[in-house]
């Protein structure tokens, strides 16, 4: 079933610290100037739509709760909170529940992306933004951890040097708000290709989803993809393997991958995970002067 809301999926700002997602919102200033929170805004339809921020992910949730608060501030949307949840008896909090029923789009910040699936799922509060999300023009949207929580075949580990060795990209159950795909963020900054090819070569009906920094993707009907940010969105499509290993050689061998495709997206690029087609706009040439 398509789900009627919309998916903005961001693949977090240039790493300057030692916690890769938390520190991204303290360090760059550019993400919040690309536009990419005026598409939050702008996807909801509506001039003032009420926000709600859930830092559960992040370490520092005070300081990247206030921060998006501000960076929202700046572009004219002022109607925004902030959902502190740190544990699973937070989640049923009443007025955390209503303010979930009543506003527009929400929000998840990066950090750790086990702790979304972990302390959210099966909970009250994840059946209403199922529900929400697949009847309602409700917009869920989220930044490193909080995108790569979205889909149903999540990665919640791996380490880039060793993703081409079986078994280093670790891979568990997302919040699954969309299905048939595996996202993963930072992509560029940290060389995540490997990793995200692993996971294709071991779940190959799955589109990779990998978000550059200070770019994301709009999704639409549960399937189509829009690029948007300064930055590129590569998608890897396994539909087409022919040969992998991966089944067969032990942990810590390194995999081989034959037929994988890789498509590279900028902004307003679009790709449909059902047909798998790519669709850029026209190139439009000036005049020679």
């Amino acid at each position: 079933m398509n789900a009627i809301g919309k998916l903005v999926a961001i693949g977090g700002a240039e790493h300057k610290g030692n916690d890769e997602q938390d520190n991204s919102h303290r360090k760059s200033a550019k993400f919040f100037e690309l536009g990419i929170l005026k598409k939050i805004v702008e996807v909801t339809g509506k001039l003032q739509p009420h926000i709600e921020v859930v830092t559960t992910a992040s370490s520092i949730p005070d300081e990247v709760g206030r921060n998006y608060i501000e960076a929202f501030a700046k572009i004219g949307c002022t109607n925004v909170g902030h959902i502190n949840i740190r544990n699973r008896d937070e989640v049923m909090t009443p007025d955390y529940l209503e303010r979930l029923r009543k506003c527009d789009a929400l929000m998840f910040s990066g950090g750790n992306q086990m702790r979304l699936t972990s302390i959210f799922g099966g909970t009250e509060f994840f059946d209403i933004l199922h529900e929400r999300y697949e009847n309602e023009n409700f917009v869920i949207a989220g930044t490193s951890a909080g995108a790569m929580a979205m889909s149903k075949t999540m990665i919640y580990e791996g380490n880039s040097t060793l993703a081409l060795l079986k078994g280093e990209v670790k891979i568990t159950t997302g919040l699954g708000f969309i299905g048939g795909v595996v996202i993963d963020s930072h992509f560029n900054k940290r060389g995540r290709f490997t990793r995200l090819a692993q996971a294709v070569a071991a779940n190959p009906s799955a589109v990779g989803i990998g978000l550059g920094e200070d770019t994301g993707i709009i999704i639409t009907n549960g399937t189509e993809l829009e690029a948007i940010g300064s930055g590129a969105v590569v998608i890897v499509d396994g539909s087409h393997i022919r040969h992998t290993n991966i089944a067969d050689v032990d942990e810590g061998s390194p995999i081989s991958v034959e037929g994988l495709m890789v498509h590279i997206m900028e902004m307003g690029n679009r790709y449909n995970c059902k047909t798998r087609k790519f669709e850029a706009d026209a190139v439009v040439l000036k005049p020679a002067e």
